[in-house]
């Protein structure tokens, strides 16, 4: 039996995060990049394990009490069971516990499963970004979950 677990992530993290970004986007963030996210001190990422491996995770970053979600990905052969609910939901509870009023993020037009995750976690769409995404180009709804106190 698989054991699973979320964890907030470090810089030993690095080359995992990197794992599942280089599978999950067309244009992937850097190493460099990952290390500055997580020396930062206004953002967090979780990772979700299976069995001690990494297969998934969230990077929320803040400015005063508005909180972003950077990024989301989980492994091709981990999807559609619960995995980015889990992840999302962890960041919220990390937002509300820091004192975030807001979370938000931009998600694909066309990512139907994702915005449909997003609403079933009551975030609101709140605008459009038109040609935000590359490869291909198309807009981005951008989505706020507003944290009640």
């Amino acid at each position: 039996m698989s054991v699973m677990s979320v964890k907030k992530l470090t810089a030993e993290h690095i080359e995992d995060i990197h794992r599942i970004d280089l599978e999950s986007f067309a244009h992937p963030w850097s190493q460099d990049t990952l290390k500055t996210l997580l020396g930062s001190d206004n953002a967090c990422c979780f990772g979700y394990f299976e069995d001690d491996v990494m297969v998934g995770y969230v990077a929320l970053e803040w400015v005063l009490d508005e909180g972003s979600i950077t990024n989301l990905a989980v492994l091709r052969s981990h999807r559609r069971r619960g995995i980015a609910e889990e992840l999302v939901q962890k960041a919220l509870d990390f937002s509300r516990e820091t004192g975030l009023v807001s979370v938000t993020l931009e998600v694909r037009v066309s990512n139907h499963p994702a915005v449909s995750l997003y609403r079933k976690l009551s975030f609101a769409e709140v605008g459009k970004r038109p040609g935000y995404y590359s490869a291909p180009v198309e807009d981005a709804l951008l989505m706020t979950h507003f944290i009640s106190k």
